[in-house]
């Protein structure tokens, strides 16, 4: 059993500024790729940064510049800074990770999701 638990979010203006967390906990053998996705209000939900866990890094072209995805392997614990945040940053942020339970068995695991909301 894995869980992954999401904070940091709540209401914010426009130019703000924003640290969300994941904590990933539960049997954990290895953390591989980790993600953060965001769905916004009456749209789909979309990736917004990824980070592999060979430490290459993918932000979609809109927060480029403002967002920061890392990792604390230590802790077990994934991180989103977002600077400069905008009222279109406004949606509910989900943290994704693959893990591993064993060397042969791995699964894609989702948080419950943390609101972030930009006002202007």
């Amino acid at each position: 059993q894995v869980k992954l638990a999401e904070s940091g979010g709540g209401p914010v203006q426009a130019g703000g500024s924003l640290r969300l967390s994941c904590v990933i906990s539960g049997d954990i053998y290895k953390i591989n790729d980790v993600s953060w996705y965001r769905r916004a209000p009456g749209k789909q939900r979309e990736l917004v940064a990824s980070l592999s866990s060979g430490g290459m890094v993918n932000y979609i072209e809109s927060v480029k510049g403002r967002f920061t995805i890392s990792r604390a392997n230590a802790k077990n614990t994934v991180f989103l800074a977002m600077n400069t945040l905008k009222p279109g940053d406004t949606a509910v942020y989900f943290c994704n990770a693959v893990v591993q339970m064993s060397p042969n068995y791995k699964y894609n695991y989702w948080g419950h999701g943390t609101q972030v909301s930009v006002s202007s």
